[in-house]
């Protein structure tokens, strides 16, 4: 037997046996969306029968709403920190069981582990892998927003090991010898299937790909307004994917022949990515698949990184933009509804990029019920951005915002004619009132 195939066998164990070897204080990083590791988060209450106090857990984006997070008898033994929202999460922090976590990608991580040193807690990695190569080396496999580089800071780390989670590359690679607990499961992958999309977002999605050169690097996320833009984007030729998510749509491109990875001027002939979620062909696809490069978000999301790529263009969604430019992206309302993820991020390095653009897509309206029943229109673009809402992309940085009346390029426009772009492509039904707002209000 090899030496590291003795290793995995002294190193497996049950989840509780897993998660024994937490202790007190510690601070542990769950895997993001579909890589984090459902055996051990199903297990986390066993945290009350081990007698640790004072642990800390960090999420992104779980997909799950695991019993730990809604169990009040964990008070005092765990408290959880949410990078990013979901449903579960909103209504975990109704009951005061998790704070959400301002974040944007790239340095929350050296912003965390700078306040861990501080208090003096340990840091620890939960995720999911692939099975062990004949090397020793297992694979971060879907996930590798944030995990390398906290093994890399000498984190603890403890493993999910499942059959159903494919072999990736980048900054993937973690050896036998470097985590403390393998947990063996047989769990299916998370799937996520493509959702069908409106004629609006047709329409928003043509507007978008009418900015997009041949030749452009892009990065798109999840959604029916990315689904359509990829629609559109198929007629393209040398495009490029440096992106945080990739997307069944992308895989779509590459096998249209519309990206190649030729003329990104960084990483050419790699798509790059940080985390995946999609169907079975997804999967399949970047199984064992070395053109698809997972980096750490301290990579890919890094503005400078993003900036050393040719034509970038990012494409991100909002809930609302002030007549100023502000975009409120997170919130609705007091509500913290998801995070800031890598949009900040993007929109700042698409603008670094020779060539880039950063687009804000959104419809330009919603619709909300009464208690009777009632429909109301609502304009997705206001004079004011609703009391509590979040700026998540400064009106400093915001550059081009589409909805399915147009486009507005905000870009080294005064405030008078953003408010005027702005209204142009709001719905018909609101641009007088938005002008009367506006006159009233001084914005212009």
């Amino acid at each position: 037997m090899k030496a590291f195939e003795q290793l995995y066998r002294e190193k497996k164990m049950t989840a509780n046996q897993a998660l024994e070897l937490i202790r007190d204080g510690d601070y542990m990083f769950s895997a993001q969306a579909a890589g984090e590791p459902q055996a051990l988060l199903e297990n986390l209450q066993h945290l009350k029968e081990t007698g640790v106090k004072d642990t800390i857990l960090n999420t992104c984006l779980p997909l799950k709403y695991y019993e730990a997070f809604k169990d009040p008898e964990l008070q005092g033994i765990l408290s959880h920190n949410g990078w990013f929202f979901s449903a579960g999460l909103r209504d975990a922090q109704k009951k005061k069981l998790v704070s959400h976590m301002p974040q944007s990608s790239t340095s929350i991580l050296r912003k965390t582990l700078d306040r861990i040193a501080f208090e003096g807690r340990r840091p620890v990695v939960l995720a999911t892998v692939s099975p062990m190569d004949q090397h020793g080396y297992m694979s971060l496999s879907v996930s590798a927003i944030y995990e390398r580089d906290l093994i890399n800071k000498g984190a603890l780390a403890i493993v999910e090991v499942n059959p159903h989670f494919p072999r990736t590359f980048g900054d993937t690679q973690v050896h036998i010898s470097e985590v403390a607990a393998v947990v063996e499961s047989d769990r299916p992958i998370p799937i996520a299937q493509l959702a069908p999309y409106t004629e609006t977002d047709a329409a928003i999605g043509r507007q978008i790909a009418s900015l997009i050169e041949d030749g452009s690097t892009i990065q798109l996320g999840i959604g029916n307004i990315p689904n359509a833009v990829a629609a559109e984007l198929k007629t393209k030729r040398h495009l490029g994917i440096h992106t945080e998510m990739f997307t069944e749509t992308m895989v779509d491109l590459i096998e249209c022949g519309a990206v190649d990875n030729s003329q990104k001027g960084l990483l050419n002939g790699y798509s790059v990515c940080s985390f995946t979620m999609g169907s079975q062909r997804l999967y399949d696809y970047i199984d064992n698949n070395p053109s698809v490069l997972f980096k750490s978000c301290t990579f890919t999301n890094d503005p400078y990184t993003i900036g050393r790529n040719n034509r970038f263009v990012s494409i991100n969604a909002t809930l609302e933009v002030d007549l100023t430019g502000q975009c409120a992206s997170e919130t609705v309302g007091h509500t913290q509804w998801s995070g800031t993820g890598g949009q900040s991020e993007t929109v700042q390095g698409a603008q670094m990029s020779p060539g880039g653009k950063s687009i804000i897509a959104m419809h330009s309206t919603y619709t909300t019920t009464d208690a009777d029943g009632k429909k109301e229109l609502h304009s997705k673009i206001v004079p004011f951005l609703h009391e509590g809402a979040v700026v998540t992309t400064s009106r400093n940085d915001t550059d081009y915002v589409v909805t399915e009346y147009g486009i507005a390029w905000l870009r080294g426009l005064n405030v008078r004619r953003r408010a005027e772009a702005l209204i142009n492509i709001a719905h018909p039904d609101f641009r007088e009132e938005l002008r009367r707002q506006a006159e009233i209000n001084g914005i212009w």
